[in-house]
């Protein structure tokens, strides 16, 4: 590898890809990621890209007003034009360049999910987010102006005159390279709960690198709790996606009863945040955390073939959704807050974009509407790519970095768990400010204890950081509501 980059782009998920994708052939460009390419949010997104494909039964301002009225109407409605106007041309071009979605006839089969007036969601089955992040490895593997690095993390980022200097850790040890841009596209902040369906790799590390640099952060208390996770004990749990409601299933509380009907008259489909306030309501009101969807009603035939990774995943938990209720319950899954942003995903530092979950556009207010994550991830990782090329100045970086210190002490062990036990008692659904600002103490103390520059840079230690600084933020932001 070299020494010297035009841009690095730091995550492999759908906003990093695609902006790699969109960058001028005449870039040098080095796109890193810390595990495998593959593992990534953007590969577990099921649902859908939601965009305006048919303009006869469609339109932009529906699209528009359902965004805005999931999101408390606190979005940046020229964010929201943006991503609502130029989306449909970038979902073409993913079909354009193979990504199987699913069709009826000739024509894009489109579904319906919670928040959407019209069917607009184009999809691939029930694991849409891996059939296009699998058609974007395979187009930029072909890029020649493009290195791809896996299983490489980014430990410091450091200004430098006319750019940055990154510090990397490689399998096979450290190295200090420059860039004169680099693109944050590090994903969500999943993993600073006890419960997550998020992949492994959501620390919030681009986030913590972002907010260390002096960048603004935004809304970072602006997280969403799915309402349909597959109740499991496991820390990574199985997303029921959206659009099983979109196809009729219904909620049932641990009486095998409807209860959607008493919080809200969009029901099942309401947005997110109602739906799964209204499971924590109908939890204290029947004092059980056991619920429940039924899609029995559907044929066997129809589920098999419409929602093959969520049958084939719930019948290895003993669970046959043809015939058998989804035990289900609410956990974290997306952030709509993160590293603001302009409508060109630069952020407040020159030459510093991000693009995907770790930024904030402004597009989902305080609710993402479903299916608007992907479309965002395309739109803005675009739009980096586009103001980089429009931009002068590859190459120049001058100066020399900081001195980059790897050794120290072993990171005390138990420290992540501890983040993640506070998160999940002080902030789920609706918070508890009381042990917030019980919780923020604890994570105050381990926020300076971790920057005291005392322990080895391990990937365990650049975690830990990372989730103690994206908690400290979002219990700053809960306390001082």
């Amino acid at each position: 590898m070299k020494d010297k980059y035009d841009v690095i782009i730091v995550g492999g998920g759908v906003a990093g890809l695609y902006a790699a994708l969109n960058l001028d052939d005449r870039i040098n460009a080095l796109l890193i990621v810390k595990r495998e390419l593959t593992l990534c949010n953007s590969s577990l997104a099921q649902g859908g890209v939601a965009s305006v494909l048919d303009m006869v039964n469609d339109s932009y301002e529906r699209h528009i007003n359902d965004t805005m009225i999931a999101g408390g109407n606190e979005n940046n409605i020229d964010a929201v034009r943006t991503l609502v106007t130029e989306g449909p041309s970038d979902v073409m071009r993913l079909y354009n360049l193979g990504v199987d979605f699913d069709k009826d006839g000739d024509s894009l089969q489109m579904t319906l999910e919670g928040g959407h007036s019209r069917h607009r969601i184009v999809h691939h089955k029930d694991s849409t987010g891996k059939a296009i992040e699998d058609k974007l490895i395979e187009t930029v593997k072909q890029k020649k102006n493009i290195t791809i690095l896996e299983n490489t993390l980014l430990c410091s980022l450091q200004r430098a005159n006319s750019g940055f200097f990154a510090s990397i850790m490689l399998p096979d040890g450290y190295k200090t390279i420059s860039a004169s841009y680099v693109i944050l596209a590090t994903g969500g902040i999943g993993r600073v709960y006890k419960y997550t369906t998020n992949s492994a790799i959501a620390t919030g590390d681009g986030i913590c690198m972002a907010y260390e640099l002096g960048a603004h952060i935004k809304h970072l208390d602006y997280i969403q709790f799915h309402p349909t996770a597959l109740a499991a004990n496991e820390r990574e749990r199985l997303l029921i996606s959206e659009a099983v409601r979109g196809e009729g299933a219904k909620l049932l509380n641990c009486d095998g009863k409807q209860f959607m009907d008493r919080y809200d008259s969009r029901l099942e489909l309401a947005p997110r945040d109602v739906v799964s306030r209204s499971i924590i309501l109908e939890s204290r009101r029947t004092g059980s955390e056991n619920f429940y969807l039924d899609i029995t009603h559907k044929s066997a035939d129809f589920l098999i073939n419409r929602f093959p990774m969520i049958y084939s995943r719930c019948l290895e938990e003993g669970i046959d959704i043809t015939k058998d209720y989804i035990p289900v319950f609410p956990c974290q899954h997306y952030l709509m807050g993160g590293i603001d942003v302009d409508l060109h995903s630069r952020t407040s530092i020159d030459r510093l974009y991000a693009a995907g979950e770790c930024s904030h556009t402004g597009v989902h207010g305080k609710n993402r509407l479903a299916s608007n994550s992907l479309l965002e991830a395309l739109v803005f990782g675009r739009r980096a790519a586009q103001d980089i090329n429009s931009r002068s100045g590859m190459g120049d970086v001058s100066g020399r970095p900081l001195p980059f210190k790897t050794d120290g002490a072993p990171l005390p062990t138990g420290m992540r768990t501890t983040i993640r036990q506070i998160m999940q008692m002080s902030y789920f659904v609706i918070p508890d400010i009381d042990k917030a600002e019980q919780g923020l103490k604890q994570i105050e103390e381990m926020y300076s204890r971790l920057h005291s520059g005392k322990f080895a840079v391990t990937t365990d230690f650049i975690e830990a950081k990372s989730l103690c600084s994206v908690a400290r933020i979002i219990l700053r932001d809960v306390v001082a509501k």
